[in-house]
């Protein structure tokens, strides 16, 4: 059973991993679009609420989302309690 649950926080935290790419990307090419498509509907429901708890910080004219850093941390986390 925890080898299960391993590899599901692995394939999540690749999928996170995924989704921070193509944040950075402003178009990517058509064939990928699914994949970030469905990188953003693993990822945005599970971030959404730690964005609500913990608005963007500002810097200057930058604003950094740490949303995805915590579930990151959290991840790494249950990886340390499970695996």
């Amino acid at each position: 059973m925890t080898g299960i649950i391993c590899w599901l926080l692995l394939a999540y935290m690749l999928v996170v991993f995924v989704h921070v790419i193509f944040s950075w990307v402003p178009a990517p090419p058509e064939e990928l679009r699914g994949i970030q498509r469905g990188a953003a509907r693993l990822v945005e429901p599970v971030v959404a609420p730690i964005r609500r708890a913990l608005p963007p910080v500002r810097l200057g004219s930058l604003a950094l989302d740490l949303s995805i850093i915590i579930l990151f941390f959290a991840l790494i986390i249950l990886q340390a309690l499970f695996c």
